[in-house]
């Protein structure tokens, strides 16, 4: 029983401290309101921009990976297939060995 109401204690301090760091790290103070108002926003074309720009080098990183996936995957798939009919490929001098032909 006592550990319960230490640790719903321990609880309500740790989100008495969440709150108000959540609510500090908001920006409603009515002196942040009144300096937003007087600048002018500068640069919301080249965040745009920069954003455009990072979108395209993602797509182009995705799919210049697929890709190099896909010759990878085809590469690997035609060295087994030469592992497998190598396998079974006929050899005569082991045929020859075993006595199995004359």
């Amino acid at each position: 029983m006592n550990s319960i109401s230490i640790s719903r204690s321990s609880l309500c301090i740790l989100l008495a401290f969440s709150l108000h760091f959540i609510l500090g790290f908001s920006d409603d103070s009515p002196a942040s309101k009144d300096a937003t108002k007087d600048k002018p926003h500068v640069g919301g074309t080249s965040t745009s921009t920069l954003i455009v720009i990072v979108l395209i080098a993602v797509v182009l990183f995705s799919l210049f990976s697929f890709v190099l996936f896909k010759l990878w995957r085809k590469k690997k798939r035609e060295e087994q297939y030469a592992r497998l009919l190598k396998l079974f490929e006929e050899d005569d001098e082991l045929e020859l060995e075993l006595g199995l032909r004359d």
